[in-house]
């Protein structure tokens, strides 16, 4: 029978990274939010967010996630027709929604990011554009989820999800660049009052091999 956490004897030890509460946060309690309090989440706030999970690994240091984050009416307003109709509402309810996109053109940025490997890399990736999308994308969705962790651990709750229009999104918001939408998140203060039952998840001996 599993342990409690909250009797697991590693969360004991001295050499334990983060408080216990910390873990509820980020991953035990937190939820997939769909209603908002009427309460803003402020510039600073979502800069706060993308200052911390921008140190999180990326493959080769390319860190090729992009993100627009959308608050204003006008901002809204753009994204709007763009949902499907089933997150319409909450997307338009929350104080910001964030575009999580990855560059394709992420290779400019490897003379900063990467100095000692950017001319090798890049001129791999220029004679394999199938790499460099899939480098691009893989690296993205890491750094979606660092972005999760962060704004959870900075207070707000987050409901990230697909269902919009990619293409449609791609030409609104990044017409002109090398920049694909991936995934949206919105951002803010939940309403418990909209949460679903909680969904169960795969145990460590149905989904992990300890070789």
């Amino acid at each position: 029978m599993p342990v409690p956490h909250s009797e697991e004897a590693y969360l004991a030890e001295p050499d334990h990274a983060i408080a216990d509460a910390a873990l509820d946060t980020i991953f035990r309690g937190a939820r997939t939010l769909r209603q908002w309090q009427d309460k803003p989440a402020s510039p600073a706030l979502l800069m706060a967010i993308y200052d911390l999970m921008r140190w999180g690994p990326t493959e080769s240091n390319i860190t090729p996630a992009r993100f627009h984050f959308i608050v204003s009416k006008g901002a809204k307003t753009r994204l709007e027709p763009l949902l499907d109709e089933g997150n319409r509402k909450q997307t338009m309810a929350a104080p910001a929604t964030a575009i999580i996109g990855y560059d394709l053109d992420f290779a400019r940025t490897l003379p900063k990011l990467a100095p000692r490997a950017a001319t090798r890399l890049s001129e791999i990736l220029a004679a394999d554009p199938n790499k460099a999308r899939f480098m691009a994308m893989r690296s993205a969705g890491l750094q979606g989820g660092y972005f999760i962790v962060a704004a959870r651990a900075l207070g707000l709750d987050c409901g990230p999800m697909s269902g919009f229009d990619r293409g449609g999104v791609d030409r609104e918001f990044f017409a002109g660049t090398a920049i694909k939408s991936y995934f949206l998140c919105n951002l803010g203060y939940g309403d418990p009052a909209g949460l679903r039952p909680r969904s169960d998840r795969l145990g460590f001996d149905e989904a992990c091999k300890i070789l």
